[in-house]
This record gives C-alpha cells, structure tokens and sequence, in this order.
C-alpha cells in the first residue's frame, strides 16, 4: 500500500472514531483553565473529550491516532488503571500505595501497559515535576501495540489527598507524536491541582 494510500486510510478511520466519540463526548476548544477532576489545564489544541467517572479520555484525531487520559483517584490497593482492587493471591500486580517512590509509580504504571497487552515497553527520563503546590513526577516512553505499532507517549503521575491521580499522552511514533508533542508537554505543564 503507498504512503498517500495508507494515510489516507488512517485518516478515514480517525474520521470514522471520532464520529463515534459523539455519545457521551464533547468538543473542548483550546482554551485556558479546563477543569478536569480536581485539577485545572490549559491546552492550545481542540480535543473530543470523553468523561467517565474517575476517568476522562481526550483525542484529536481518534484514540488509535492519539489520546490523552487522565485517572483520578485512585484508591490504595487500586489497580493503576482502575480495572481490579489488589487480591491476596496476586499481591505483586500494578497497584497503587500510598508513599510510592517516583520509580514505583513509574514501574507499576509500566506493568499496567504490559498487562493491558503493549509490549517492547521502555521509559526514559524520570524528572520530578511540579504541578501547581503539588509535587509529581514524569516520564517518557516508547512502547509496541498489539498489531505492531511503535507509540511513544509522555506520563505524569501526583499523590493528593491520599489517592494517586495519573495522566499520559500516546501517539503513533510515526507522524502523529512528533506533530502534537510540544503543544502536550505545554499543557501537562500547566496542570494544577486546585481542590
């Protein structure tokens, strides 16, 4: 298939999926000061926003395109994507604790994505990062889709009041990651926490 072919093909698709966000979803313009959970952001692109409780899923062009997500609230003994609660019988999955070191959080995020099928998953640059009077951590990574795909994606995670709230951005390492990347890190630098 050529190149021209082929995005177009991608781009049908990511029409077709952005369609479907219509139930339950809406568009956010870019503008300063999204409330999202118990935070505030500011971003430069439009988005379909996708809400679910403790949950929000934003693309720009379809999700298999790019995404960004954001988990609040995650409990103690709470999976990192809030799919299971920690069982006596598998006490070393990817659950959240309170007082985890960056490296912790950044290892159990890491597992999540292999457990949810990626795989070849690598992450670079560890940072602390600050966001608003909240500290918090980002990292980078590059990891493989089940059907073969390469995405990069950047991760943030924060502990506030007791709960873990974890955010990242994923795009295909073709085209879609280095185009949006930028205009990403902007606005995860922005968040602040604010209840």
């Amino acid at each position: 298939m050529s190149t021209n072919l082929w995005r177009l093909f991608l781009l049908l698709i990511a029409l077709a999926l952005t369609a479907c966000t219509g139930a339950g979803g809406r568009l956010v313009k870019a503008e300063n000061g999204i409330e999202v959970f118990d935070m505030t952001l500011d971003t430069g692109l439009d988005w379909a926003r996708i809400k679910r409780p403790r949950q929000e899923l934003w693309t720009i062009d379809g999700m298999p395109l790019n995404r960004f997500v954001v988990i609040s609230g995650i409990k103690p003994n709470e999976h990192v994507f809030l799919l299971t609660r920690e069982r006596a019988r598998k006490p070393d999955g990817p659950w959240y604790r309170p007082g985890m070191r960056p490296d912790e959080i950044r290892d159990v995020v890491l597992d999540a994505l292999r457990e949810g099928g990626w795989s070849n998953v690598q992450s670079s640059n560890l940072r602390p990062a600050n966001f608003g009077s909240v500290a918090g951590l980002r990292f980078d990574a590059v990891l493989t889709e089940k059907n073969g795909l390469i995405y990069k994606g950047t991760f943030g995670a924060a502990e506030h009041n007791g709960r873990l709230t974890q955010f990242f951005w994923m795009a295909p390492a073709e085209y879609y990651y280095d185009r949006d990347i930028v205009a990403v890190n902007k606005m995860i630098d922005s968040i602040r926490f604010v209840k």
